[in-house]
């Protein structure tokens, strides 16, 4: 068995897609899944009852994304643990490809590859990640796809999850490369934004993120090498990215700017977030 801790945020509109996906698995046994609806001012905990009681389904008035994985780990009882954003979809399929390669023993935190689907996505979203997609620093996962998973060596590494915003970061910072994997059979299909103001605030969001990280943990992000150099001229030796490319460094331009100065004025308590992508459900 494998257990699966969603943690979800007012995702009333989109969780449902997540859950289906995986009530299968849920209804015969395979997974173990763990809902922590926190701070939710939404129907998030009505929906996840709405599909029985074989999927645990916690609430905390704490609007917390790192105290929800704290609760759903406390609540479940298995491993490998995947720990999966509430409007991401993960098919049974994928969630077994990352049991499987860790139980392989050769890395101890694994993530899946990201299939985004741009519908609704303006022209200059899809440029950004085209560009995005083909970095090195993304290809080698754990950023961006909504999920990762750990054997329990891997969960032994660390406490509880610090209360940080991207824990996603934190994850991949702890783990030497060799020590983590991206599973080329497991899929996480991520919805991006419709407009390039929507794109800019999760890229502000990030990034913020990522300055959270240096500040709280500069050992960790010391071990993170970027490339940008040459990276950027393998970008520019492809003619279709030209194009696209000043769309890419100009989200990255703004999201710096916004990101230092929300970090200014408020710290890193708070932060912004796209909606444009929460606006699809499906009936069960």
């Amino acid at each position: 068995m494998v257990s699966v801790i969603i943690p979800a945020h007012n995702e009333a509109n989109v969780i449902a897609n997540t859950l289906q996906a995986l009530l299968a698995a849920v209804q015969d046994g395979t997974i173990e899944l763990v809902v922590v609806c926190n701070g939710c001012t939404d129907d998030t905990a009505g929906v996840v009852r709405s599909f029985g009681t074989k999927i645990k389904c916690i609430e905390t008035s704490v609007a917390s994304k790192t105290n929800a994985l704290n609760l759903g780990d406390d609540a479940a009882s298995e491993f490998p643990r995947v720990y999966l954003d509430a409007d991401i979809v993960l098919s049974t399929k994928s969630v077994m490809a990352l049991a499987e390669e860790l139980s392989k023993g050769h890395c101890l935190a694994a993530s899946s590859t990201m299939r985004m689907d741009f519908r609704g996505s303006s022209w200059p979203v899809k440029s950004f990640y085209y560009i995005w997609q083909q970095l090195p620093y993304v290809k080698e996962g754990m950023i961006g796809t909504g999920v990762y998973a750990l054997s329990e060596e891997g969960r032994g590494r660390f406490d509880k999850f610090p209360d940080i915003i991207a824990d996603d970061g934190f994850i991949r910072a702890i783990f030497k490369k060799d020590e983590r994997v991206a599973v080329q059979q497991s899929h996480s299909n991520v919805r991006s934004p419709a407009k390039l103001s929507d794109l800019i605030k999760i890229k502000t969001r990030s990034r913020l993120g990522r300055y959270e990280l240096a500040e709280k943990f500069p050992e960790l992000m010391n071990r993170e090498e970027k490339k940008y150099g040459s990276a950027f001229l393998v970008l520019l030796r492809k003619p279709s990215n030209w194009v696209r490319l000043p769309i890419y460094i100009y989200v990255n331009m703004v999201s710096r700017i916004r990101a230092k100065y929300q970090r200014k004025l408020y710290g890193f308590s708070c932060w912004e977030r796209d909606i444009s992508s929460r606006a699809i459900n499906i009936d069960k």
